[in-house]
């Protein structure tokens, strides 16, 4: 060995989370000089180099000698990228660094945003449909096997992995977060780091620390072997959870992983969050109710936990029964990049979901329902919207429906009785269309069991 050696330091396309618009690489190792040099004579130097145009982001820096043979530096660089991390080895005050004996480089580094990939398997990605999602340099991804790689599907794959306890038990494919990181990249003309922690099939326990644990524990892995600072978490989870034990407890389960999350970082992190998609097929049992509960949980979620944001996938089209298509997950990725530009990042003017606003009974046989965040007008496709309207005799029927600007009025076919309530979207595989916003074309996020004002009695049941 001649020259600099990096023995500890950034990886070949590595991301590092920015902080008020800068960076900092740190490197270390060791240096070995040539045959008949001097080794106290000799000096380790460092600089870092944009890639796309060859310009220095400053002169050769001198690295801190650390021992007979050792050495440590750290460099500072914009957010951006990429940048090369170049060394040598020369004597303390020679001219001609670019000269100097060989030293290791790392290549394809960036200075921008980290965002975890959480959740199970539409967040592992399992879109097997083909669609054209090309890598992109600038959006750059922690593989499983913890070495930092040009971001591309599939994102979960297990080759060489450190972390069996999130190990696909088959291939998984296309999911939506290279849309997502190549949306934001663009917008905010800096890279984007992914960290990967999802698994197929797991339960929200297994993401809470107060209940088993296991992913969460995980996820603090990934996230400190990477400098323990994140912009955001993306999350989409919840059909395992479609249960009668657990998902009345969801929202409050939810809200402990989040509250236990930001604690161990230290931040108020962000939650990026997807409303659970359709379940499509026949099935022995209807569990409707148990995906209207997560649903709903995740729309509260967002309105009651600060810094929590969700967005609709009920108008995707599908790969499988449930898993939604790759051709979708480009669309999701986009939603979710939009919800991050408005929600994290105060972009104006970035469009958000039709969301619930106010639901009540104007007269007995007629249901209105306002949202906020229309920009245009609510708009049904000339269809009934998939609204359901409950009384303390059951469905009321709707034989009609008004729409003009954000208000959807509900025309029922008879009488309300009692305590109504109502949902939007709610079964496991609710039926389309969806009402949307015509400027924007977003459905509504789906609600369940919202209480009417202006009905009577107790609805039972």
């Amino acid at each position: 060995m001649v020259g600099v050696q990096i023995t500890k330091g950034p990886q070949d396309w590595q991301i590092i989370q920015q902080e008020e618009g800068f960076g900092v690489f740190e490197a270390e190792g060791r240096f070995f000089p040539p045959e008949g040099a001097s080794a106290d004579k000799l000096r380790v130097y460092a600089r870092l180099v944009r890639e796309e145009d060859g310009r220095s982001l400053g002169f050769w820096q001198m690295a801190e000698q650390t021992g007979a043979d050792g050495w440590k530096t750290a460099l500072r660089a914009p957010a951006g990228g990429p940048y090369r991390l170049e060394t040598c080895l020369a004597a303390e005050g020679e001219p001609a660094l670019e000269w100097g004996t060989r030293g290791d480089m790392r290549l394809h580094l960036g200075v921008g945003d980290l965002y975890v990939i959480a959740g199970q398997s539409n967040s592992a990605g399992y879109g097997k449909d083909p669609v054209y999602d090309p890598p992109e340099l600038g959006v750059h991804l922690y593989r499983n096997c913890g070495r930092w790689d040009l971001a591309a599907h599939p994102m979960n794959e297990s080759t060489d992995t450190i972390h069996p306890v999130n190990r696909e038990g088959g291939n998984p494919g296309a999911s939506p977060y290279l849309s997502f990181g190549k949306l934001l990249r663009r917008e905010l003309g800096y890279p984007i780091g992914l960290l990967q922690t999802s698994l197929g099939g797991s339960p929200l326990c297994w993401w809470n620390p107060k209940e088993d644990g296991r992913l969460y524990r995980n996820m603090l892995e990934v996230v400190r072997s990477q400098g323990g600072k994140v912009k955001g978490v993306l999350w989409y989870q919840g059909c395992t959870d479609t249960t009668d034990q657990d998902s009345p407890t969801y929202l409050s389960r939810f809200r402990e992983m989040v509250e236990g999350f930001r604690a161990d970082m230290g931040a108020e992190v962000p939650f990026l969050t997807v409303q659970l998609s359709r379940l499509l097929g026949t099935w022995e049992y209807d569990n409707s109710r148990n995906w209207a509960a997560i649903r709903e949980a995740q729309r509260r979620a967002a309105l009651e936990i600060p810094g929590v944001s969700a967005v609709p996938a009920l108008d995707g089209t599908m790969s499988d029964g449930i898993h939604i298509s790759a051709a979708f997950c480009l669309v999701l990725g986009e939603r979710l990049a939009m919800a991050a530009l408005r929600n994290i990042y105060g972009k104006p003017g970035v469009p958000a979901a039709p969301e619930l606003e106010k639901a009540f009974l104007a007269d007995e046989k007629t249901a209105v329902f306002t949202f906020r965040n229309v920009q245009g007008r609510m708009f049904c496709y000339n269809c009934l919207p998939d609204i359901t309207v409950w009384d303390e005799e059951g469905i009321v029927p709707a034989e009609g429906c008004e729409l003009e600007g954000n208000t959807v009025r509900m025309l029922l076919s008879r009488p309300a009785k009692g305590r109504c309530k109502a949902g939007g979207g709610w079964e496991q595989d609710p039926k389309f269309p969806l009402p949307v916003d015509f400027n924007t074309h977003l459905p509504m996020l789906a609600f369940y069991e919202v209480p009417l004002e202006g009905s009577g009695e107790a609805l039972h049941g």
